[in-house]
């Protein structure tokens, strides 16, 4: 029997990230007897607070709308799974893949792309908000667990990874790249270059790169799967979408009978095993031609390592554009994300104004008129709440709130 394609432990790669060559913490700590580096840093993540919020705030669908749509927690553990998948079957190092994909969304507003986009244009006098920079925030500055320093102290491996798993911040002049290049580096990452050097005009390892595409191949799949399953999209909408169409025939032509949610489910686990697949084998070509010999190669590369072939890529643009369109533009979503709008909006005014509603610990040492301090201090705030939370502080400070469940 041939073993199938990432089955099995294998021999880290050349061109893996080693965590016996860890660059190491901010703060120097002894090593671990029984964990490596990565281990470690995952295993301070999942018992953060910021990690635990995640099961209550919104993937796609506000937390009222139902108990067995995807959160912000849910959907990060199958970006893991995905994760891990990727990096064995190019002999990566699973643990920070793993890390990595479990801090990704660390610093996500309550309510989901919605609250961002409010809490940015609110920051916009103040730097601005991004919620990547934010999860940098959240595992250096807005922790606050340890004895000895703030943050997590995170290796220096996942720091970057985290900061730049999308592709290099900066060129080589230092100038801010992609969407950057007209407001400049977000301040939590500015701040956070001034204490450590997470080369910013590089690519980042061949783990960062997996967790990456990770994110897109689950909230793809996932966000169809949820929206099929809430009734905003329809099996008959996805004939529109050539790669989704090829997998519907499959499955019908298979299974002709089948019940709805079954169907469904065969839809959705065919499409990111098609994704999955797709990645492997595109990265594994590139790796080859590239023949890296260590970590640093995949880091001056110029380009990805780990990605789609083009064929995929163009399909999996076809599926966003699907979802974008039906679901995320659905009149029933928008009207949601008008109202969850209102609610962080008007927080973030409130306590703007009136500081003195903040809890104590927050309020502490904004004595001073300083707009920009206090700004920054509202905006962790806020940031950090569950959908919930939101929702009940709405309710403390104002007469009237959405009814949202």
């Amino acid at each position: 029997m041939t073993a199938p394609l990432g089955y099995g432990a294998q021999p880290r790669a050349a061109y893996a990230t080693d965590p016996d060559r860890s660059a190491g913490r901010l703060v120097p700590e002894a090593e671990s007897p029984t964990r490596t580096p990565f281990q470690r840093d995952r295993d301070r993540i999942i018992h953060s607070t910021a990690f635990r919020r995640l099961k209550h705030k919104t993937q796609v669908f506000v937390y009222h709308e139902g108990d067995h749509f995807r959160t912000r927690l849910t959907h990060t553990i199958e970006v893991s799974q995905i994760a891990r998948s990727l990096a064995r079957a190019m002999r990566l190092d699973e643990d920070l893949a793993e890390c990595l994909a479990l801090a990704h969304d660390l610093g996500h507003t309550p309510f989901g792309h919605e609250g961002e986009d409010v809490m940015d244009a609110a920051m916009a006098p103040f730097g601005g908000f991004d919620h990547n920079a934010q999860s940098l925030r959240v595992v250096t500055v807005l922790e606050r667990r340890y004895a000895e320093f703030d943050g997590l102290n995170l290796s220096w491996e996942t720091l970057e990874g985290l900061v730049k798993h999308n592709g290099p911040l900066v060129d080589g002049n230092g100038h801010p790249l992609g969407k950057f290049k007209d407001t400049g580096l977000p301040f939590a990452i500015r701040q956070y270059a001034q204490k450590q050097d997470l080369r910013l005009d590089s690519w980042p390892s061949a783990e960062a790169q997996a967790a990456a595409i990770a994110d897109d191949i689950a909230y793809d799949a996932h966000d169809l799967d949820d929206g099929l399953r809430a009734g905003l999209l329809s099996i008959e909408q996805m004939r529109e979408v050539p790669f989704l169409a090829r997998i519907l025939e499959e499955v019908d032509a298979r299974y002709p009978q089948l019940e709805e949610a079954r169907r469904i489910h065969e839809i959705v686990r065919r499409s990111i095993t098609r994704m999955v697949e797709d990645v492997i084998g595109e990265s594994l070509r590139r790796l080859a031609a590239l023949s890296p010999g260590d970590a640093e190669d995949i880091r001056a590369a110029g380009a990805p390592v780990v990605a789609f072939s083009e064929e995929m890529a163009a399909r999996e643009r076809e599926v966003k554009a699907f979802l974008f369109a039906n679901l995320y533009r659905h009149e029933t979503m928008l009207a949601v994300r008008r109202q969850v709008a209102g609610v962080v909006r008007d927080l973030f005014k409130a306590y703007m104004s009136e500081p003195a509603e903040l809890p104590e610990e927050w309020r502490r040492g904004l004595e001073q008129d300083d707009d920009t301090r206090r700004a920054r201090r509202v905006c962790d705030f806020i940031a950090g709440m569950t959908d919930r939370f939101a929702v009940d502080e709405h309710r403390r400070l104002f007469d009237h709130t959405p009814d949202l469940g």
